[in-house]
């Protein structure tokens, strides 16, 4: 279940980073609304490592698409002369 607080409870913000964990984060209302997440600092680094992983796999894709794809033969290849200092 979200923890979810309205933005005045950071008047006493030692107990709202209290709830904040890993995998639970606090949301943070502003006259209702959701406004603000607060997340433990390995969320956010998983988070932006996902985002960068997901920008790399659609730039490959793009490629892919773009340039045709490598079979897995080429791949194989490719490593094996990276092995052997080709």
């Amino acid at each position: 279940m979200p923890n979810i607080k309205p933005i005045s409870d950071l008047r006493n913000y030692s107990e709202v980073l209290h709830d904040v964990a890993v995998g639970s984060p606090v949301f943070l209302t502003k006259n209702g609304r959701g406004k603000y997440a607060i997340l433990d600092i390995q969320d956010y680094e998983k988070t932006q490592a996902t985002l960068k992983l997901m920008g790399e796999l659609a730039v490959g894709r793009k490629s892919g698409e773009t340039e045709g794809w490598l079979t897995p033969e080429n791949v194989r290849a490719h490593f094996e002369e990276r092995a052997h200092g080709e």
